[in-house]
């Protein structure tokens, strides 16, 4: 029987099977992920872009060993939510860490409450959105 390890020392090598596996998994959105100890991957558009990639949040969940929701303020995914979360041993020690864009982060359904009515002055040319001449009770 074959065996695949996972450990604080994993190569890009090591870690390409689970990071194209999640990366098809999840509808090819980007994928990173690295060991603790060495850089790790980073896949995009079914095809391994970085064989040496590390990035600050990858890094901060690493040193944390938590979950991270965060939008980087530098590398590849500047401006862009992400989540990354990290791999643990059985003693709960985090011995890498994956990532994601983060589809759900990109909506922020508190500021887009706030802004809405520009949002529907920008949409519809006026507020309120549809007038009262508009709305289908009006049209029966």
């Amino acid at each position: 029987m074959k065996r695949f390890v996972i450990h604080a020392g994993s190569t890009p090598e090591d870690l390409e099977p689970i990071g194209m596996a999640l990366h098809d998994l999840l509808n090819r959105l980007p994928v990173t992920l690295r060991s603790a100890e060495l850089p790790g991957l980073r896949i995009e558009g079914g095809l391994i872009v970085d064989r040496s990639y590390t990035g600050p949040v990858l890094e901060q969940c690493l040193r944390e060993n938590r979950l991270l929701k965060s939008t980087p303020a530098s590398g590849p995914y500047k401006g862009v939510p992400v989540v990354v979360t990290p791999v643990r041993d059985g003693d709960e020690q985090a011995i890498g860490a994956i990532g994601v864009v983060d589809i759900t982060g990109i909506f922020d359904l508190a500021t887009l409450m706030e802004h809405q009515s520009a949002i529907l002055k920008q949409v519809c040319g006026k507020d309120p959105c549809p007038l009262p001449a508009e709305q289908i009770e009006a049209k029966r």
